[in-house]
């Protein structure tokens, strides 16, 4: 069965997480974001009125991008998210009962996992991705000692302190894709800004060397550019 993240990162494999955004901001960061390729959009709930602005995101780039929440902590917030149209759960930990909600909706699910033990409940209560979070104590080492062991496929993405610079270690080690966090955006930070942080992390995907996918046969190089 085909992961239904995984055409998502296509394009870019970065997450954009939009952390502290406002509504009436949306429209402009949006368009800088997916004028880079970014194709997954997240708000984290801990942002001024993130239903308004995961709604805006959907209403404006809902038909060509993967918008969603994060800092998901409640079944009842994931009912919220789906409601003003979200698609897209992320999660700072992984209780169970949230990513069994969200896939008892139908949406994509990306709980946040320190451990290994952690990592095998999380996928055998439906993730559909794992955030390795706090990136800052794992590095990418412990990401490849992680895929030693998890089932083949397994989509990791690190999150918390990433950065152009910091993506290539990932990668080589088998990250699927990054969160991006404050590197990307700032609260107030203006559309010129964003899109000049934006290009930046293109610009680093551009540079990351190929590698092939599971069947050995099909190139996975990103293909933003």
């Amino acid at each position: 069965m085909t992961n239904p993240l995984a055409g998502h990162l296509a394009a870019l494999p970065l997450i954009a997480v939009l952390r502290g955004i406002t509504p009436e901001e949306i429209p402009a960061v949006g368009a800088a974001l997916t004028k880079h390729g970014f194709a997954i959009l997240e708000v984290p709930l801990n942002s001024p009125r993130p239903f308004d602005s995961i709604g805006a995101l959907a209403a404006h780039f809902g038909e060509r991008c993967l918008v969603g929440a994060g800092t998901v902590t409640t079944v009842d917030e994931v009912t919220r998210v789906n409601a003003a149209g979200g698609r897209l759960i992320v999660m700072p930990h992984a209780d169970t009962a949230v990513i069994r909600e969200a896939k008892r909706q139908g949406m994509i699910c990306v709980p946040g996992v320190a451990t290994p033990t952690e990592a095998f409940a999380a996928l055998a209560a439906g993730a559909d991705g794992l955030k390795m979070f706090p990136a800052e104590q794992l590095p990418p080492p412990v990401l490849k000692a992680w895929r030693a062991v998890l089932p083949e496929g397994t989509l990791l993405f690190p999150v918390g302190g990433i950065n152009p610079d910091k993506i290539a270690g990932y990668w080589e080690a088998g990250a699927a894709g990054f969160g991006t966090g404050s590197s990307l955006y700032r609260p107030g930070a203006s559309a010129t800004d964003v899109a000049a942080a934006a290009a930046a992390f293109a610009a680093a995907v551009r540079r990351l060397p190929a590698r092939p996918s599971p069947d050995r046969t099909t190139d996975t190089r990103p293909e933003a550019g």
